[in-house]
């Protein structure tokens, strides 16, 4: 059994992840899916505490029964939720129990070489998100994962051909482009929370802005913000790009000429004194933020009130 002690476990391949769970062979090297079941349970005393892998992991949950661990921490999941994992993060392994059903789809970068979903797949940001901002489906779009990933155990469970790796790459990309379109889903009806979050994250920036910490710590960045909110940045920017229409780096921006204008307008300093008040290390660098958000200068600003 595995204990406490153990060592960080580098998985280069998904045979070796294979292996390390137990698992038979995978019949493609570059590319698995493992369904656990009633007849096929995790084995829990075979994974190891914590694991890098080198390639891609998407899990579906298809049915829970009690707590997963997923990273260090233990979360509660419901039926339907997806959880993704991009190459080279350091995890601990699933925790699950044996009444834990789910498919587990390794995917290896060099099975996409060559194909435009290599690229695709880097700009989905839920790759990044923390284990606690699971995509968590409704019954249609469970259905609907659901049909993809069975179509995907068909094409893998048979003979393999040269048409198999296009075959799996789009149904990949059909069931990459469903979880975005339903994150997008999730956005919207978790509105209530997400507007708690803006809410949160105005009043951090202000109080940075206001009691000077950017005059201390330079300006505010987007990883000081998801710290504080403990949000990982990738879900923090899309979840503020659909409610404000602006990523979080975009808000920042915001925020800061709004406190510009204020001091331009309201105090005698210089324009070097507000751009370092603000965090900004050279005053130059503020001076081009300020006119590519406003259209003028910061000294046309302040003689415009004059």
């Amino acid at each position: 059994m595995k204990n406490k002690d153990d060592k960080l476990i580098r998985f280069i391949s998904i045979s070796q992840s294979h292996q390390a769970f137990g698992l038979p062979a995978p019949h493609h090297p570059l590319i698995s899916l493992v369904h656990f079941n009633e007849d096929n349970p995790f084995n829990t005393e075979m994974a190891p505490i914590y694991d890098v892998l080198s390639f891609y992991k998407i899990t579906f949950i298809t049915k829970n029964s009690g707590r997963l661990k997923y990273g260090q921490d233990y979360y509660d999941y419901n039926e339907g939720s997806m959880l993704f994992l991009a190459p080279n993060q350091l995890v601990g392994s699933t925790d699950y129990n044996s009444k834990t059903y789910c498919y587990l789809l390794l995917i290896h970068p060099d099975f996409l070489l060559g194909h435009p979903l290599a690229k695709k797949i880097k700009q989905y940001g839920y790759f990044s998100y923390s284990s606690n901002e699971a995509l968590h489906l409704s019954d249609t779009e469970k259905e609907i994962i659901l049909s993809v990933y069975q179509i995907m155990e068909k094409e893998l469970n048979s003979r393999v051909d040269e048409f198999s790796q296009e075959v799996m790459i789009a149904q990949i990309e059909l069931m990459l482009s469903y979880v975005n379109r339903f994150y997008k889903r999730q956005f919207i009806t978790r509105k209530a929370v997400n507007n708690d979050i803006l809410q949160k994250t105005e009043t951090i920036l202000n109080d940075y802005l206001n009691n000077q910490e950017s005059l201390h710590r330079g300006v505010p960045t987007v990883q000081y913000l998801s710290d504080q909110l403990n949000i990982s940045p990738g879900y923090l920017s899309d979840m503020l790009r659909s409610l404000i229409g602006q990523n979080t780096q975009q808000y920042i921006h915001e925020k800061l000429i709004e406190k510009a204008k204020e001091r331009l307008t309201t105090t005698e300093l210089t324009v070097s004194e507000i751009a370092y008040e603000l965090g900004f290390e050279h005053p130059q660098s503020f001076s081009k933020l300020f006119k590519t958000k406003t259209n003028v200068s910061p000294l046309e600003f302040r003689q415009s009130f004059n």
